[in-house]
Formats: C-alpha cells, sequence, structure tokens
C-alpha cells in the first residue's frame, strides 16, 4: 500500500515526540492518530510494573477525551533513536474492536508501509458489544459524484462491510471531506458474474474494463474472486 501524505504526517508526528524521550525510562514509546477531520493526537506510553498502558492507548483516550472522531490512521515510535515500531498485540485488539478502520503505520524490509487492523490481527477474536463506528474509504476524486448522487455503489474486495451507518471519507482530501451515510447492502459477486449494470453504477465502460479497474486497485486480484458489491446512500443532515 502507497503511504498517503496524511499518513506520512502521522509518522512524522509520532517520531517527532519519540525523540523527546529518553530522559525517563517511564516514557519509551509514543503514538500519534490522526481523526477523519485531519486533527493529529500525541500521546506516550506510561511503564509500571502492574502492565502501564502502550502508547497507542494513551492516543486513543486523549481522542476519546477530546471529542474526537474516528481514528483512520495510527503510528508508533520508539526512544534513542529505534524510528518507527509495530503496535503490541493488546493494542491491535482494542484498535480493531474500538476504530476497526484505521490504518495502522508498521515497518518493514521496504520501509514504512500502511497496514490494515485485520491484516496485523487475522482471524481475531471481535469483542461482541463493540458497536465502533464504521469508517469506508475513497479516492478523493469520488467526492462529487458521492456528494451529487451520480455515485451510490462501490465494489470491494477483501475490506468487508456491513449494513448499517458509516462516514464515507475521501483519502488526502485538502479538506478531509468525510460524508454521513448508511450501507444498505452487501452483495458477494464472483468476479466473472459481475454485470453490464456494474460497470455503469461504477462509471466503467464495460464489464471488461471494470474487471481491469478492479485489478488496478487490487493488484494480485485472483481470476476466481468473490468481490462484495456495496450500495449505500447519505445521510442528510
Amino acid at each position: 500500500m502507497r503511504m498517503l501524505e496524511s499518513e506520512k504526517a502521522v509518522l512524522n508526528a509520532a517520531e517527532a515526540v519519540a525523540r523527546t524521550l529518553g530522559s525517563s525510562g517511564d516514557h519509551s514509546v509514543a503514538a500519534a492518530a490522526m481523526d477523519i477531520d485531519g486533527r493529529i493526537y500525541t500521546g506516550v506510553n506510561m511503564y509500571h510494573f502492574t502492565g502501564g498502558p502502550c502508547a497507542e492507548l494513551v492516543v486513543l483516550g486523549a481522542v476519546a477525551a477530546s471529542g474526537g472522531r474516528p481514528i483512520m490512521t495510527m503510528a508508533a515510535a520508539g526512544d534513542g533513536g529505534r524510528g518507527l515500531i509495530a503496535p503490541c498485540g493488546r493494542c491491535r485488539q482494542v484498535m480493531l474492536d474500538t476504530h476497526p478502520d484505521a490504518i495502522v503505520i508498521v515497518p518493514t524490509t521496504a520501509g514504512p508501509q500502511p497496514r490494515t487492523l485485520r491484516a496485523l490481527l487475522p482471524d481475531t477474536y471481535r469483542f461482541p458489544d463493540a458497536m465502533p463506528p464504521r469508517l469506508v474509504r475513497f479516492n478523493r476524486r469520488y467526492a462529487e459524484a458521492i456528494q451529487s448522487g451520480a455515485k451510490r455503489m462501490t465494489i470491494r474486495f477483501d475490506d468487508p462491510l456491513s449494513v448499517g451507518p458509516a462516514t464515507l471519507i475521501f483519502e488526502d482530501h485538502p479538506e478531509f471531506l468525510s460524508l454521513a451515510a448508511r450501507v444498505e447492502s452487501v452483495k458477494s459477486v464472483p468476479l466473472n458474474e459481475l454485470t453490464s449494470a456494474h460497470a455503469a453504477a461504477e462509471g466503467a465502460d464495460s464489464v471488461d474494463d471494470l474487471r481491469d479497474g478492479l485489478r488496478n486497485h487490487y493488484p494480485g486480484l485472483p481470476d476466481d474472486a468473490v468481490v462484495d458489491v456495496v450500495e449505500f446512500h447519505l445521510q442528510l443532515p
């Protein structure tokens, strides 16, 4: 996944706070998160032998205390020049239960990379009473079509959504546009059974063009893939 400018800003914020640490062993990790309005929150861990909170959890508390909206990006960095670090298992589970659509920046051999929480914690347990807000991500080029009502459908692969309220967000939108919406239906359809109606709804000239577009968006999309056709509508203020 390519890092967005907003994701780079979160990583830079976490590393900036981490560079201020080191005078106390109680604080060795910094974290930063961005909500869907573009606000960045930071925090540091609190080490204690009884099990002090990680920096990521401190940040989630700061977001809640400030009335922040759903988180779309999180990153953590260690003191002493350790740079970007990945979240522990507990933090992954907490974020999945409370901000399931957040992207987490993690270190890889190819450098910092954005990862979904599902990728970081596959086949996980889900807290059954959690009712987290859901986010649906779009390329910002779709903002006008969605606002005008011309686009009311999206096709997703390995990106599970469910019927109910959701917030539509647009990647690297200059105004951090978000729209209240409701997912009306999610139907699983084999890739080779998509129709001209699906293509028209997605603004493609043909079914072949639609499939080619999906393969471009999802590199490695198998020919026998099953995709989700998601229908939604905007909620009036």
